[in-house]
């Protein structure tokens, strides 16, 4: 690490970054048209990712803007009883939703960084905005009749500052004789000044230490979407409901249905999976959810086989088929 790393202090709007998405959806630089650059200074790759992590928060405002404005997606704020001082996460929903008699889709993403309306960053940041997130298929759904609700599994706990403890000195209140105090003192003074040191030069920029409050009901991504299921899906007035999750949200799907497994299946109709992660037999589900697995689900997931070409699956679940440039197609023809 070097020492003469410049400040962490990066700059909070798109606009301060000196980016922008044009009319593609693409990311550019507002002055030269080119895409990110991370390496944005050489043999700085902390300073370089601090940056990537400052704009990814940036942009993760930004589409929630686009969920709400382009939309037209309401945040509703869980858990739904929340009291005025505990921490709160959120999830976004159309407007009938819970009314629509018909029809509703259900967005769950994976794991990392990625909040509600995101598939990947990455792909956000070097690709454009339909590849990297849910809008397209929000829109699609609902020009064709659906109720949207877009959960939000990895928004688990808030951070805050953690209090500074202050430790009594030992000369204070030992009964030690004053030479042994004096002693031990200047060892404790002679070692703190050394790991301070050695901390200044591993982190010239020593960060805020931070502490997790985690948000009730909602800790973990199966937590949430069991929360929203028994909250917010299972008193929706659609006779269908139909899943697209992806990655870890295929996993957080699978333990929905460990825990929910008879309201499951009285409500969704399909579920569409891209790369997920489940595993059947380490969630340990059961015969008869396998079975309805097998004949209500597809996993699209990353392949060198043509678009739709059957993989082969060490596990006994659902169907598993190659992936391709038409993935949103077929999706939704699975779907029906």
């Amino acid at each position: 690490m070097k020492k003469d790393e410049p400040p962490l202090d990066f700059p909070d709007t798109l606009e301060g970054f000196e980016y922008a998405f044009n009319e593609k959806g693409q990311l550019r630089h507002i002055k030269t048209g080119e895409p990110f650059v991370f390496n944005y200074r050489e043999d700085l790759h902390r300073w370089n990712q601090k940056r990537y992590e400052a704009l990814g928060e940036i942009i993760t405002k930004y589409v929630y803007e686009l969920l709400e404005k382009d939309c037209n997606l309401k945040k509703i704020s869980i858990p739904v009883d929340a009291t005025e001082s505990e921490p709160k996460s959120f999830i976004f929903m159309s407007e009938d939703a819970l009314t629509n008699p018909q029809k509703l889709m259900v967005l769950i993403h994976g794991s990392g960084v990625v909040r509600a309306g995101q598939w990947a960053r990455r792909l956000i940041i070097n690709e454009d905005l339909d590849s990297g997130t849910q809008i397209p298929f929000i829109k699609r759904a609902m020009d064709e009749g659906y109720g949207v609700i877009v959960l939000n599994p990895n928004e688990n706990y808030i951070e805050v500052e953690k209090p500074k403890i202050h430790v009594q000195s030992s000369s204070d209140s030992s009964d030690e004789p004053a030479e042994k105090r004096e002693r031990k003192d200047k060892v404790s003074k002679e070692t703190k000044k050394r790991r301070d040191f050695y901390e200044k030069y591993r982190n010239p920029q020593r960060e805020k230490e931070m502490m997790q409050l985690y948000i009730r009901e909602n800790g973990s991504p199966e937590e949430h979407a069991i929360y929203v299921w028994d909250h917010f899906i299972a008193q929706s007035a659609a006779e269908n409901v139909f899943f697209v999750a992806h990655s870890y949200g295929g996993l957080a799907f699978v333990e929905l249905m460990i825990q929910r497994e008879a309201d499951v299946k009285s409500k969704v109709t399909a579920v569409a999976l891209t790369d997920s992660v489940h595993n059947v037999w380490h969630q340990e589900a059961g015969k008869t959810i396998r079975e309805w697995m097998r004949e209500n689900c597809c996993n699209w997931v990353s392949s060198s086989e043509p678009l739709d070409t059957s993989v082969e699956s060490m596990l006994p679940d659902c169907p598993r088929v190659s992936a391709g440039m038409c993935l949103m197609r077929d999706v939704w023809v699975f779907l029906g």
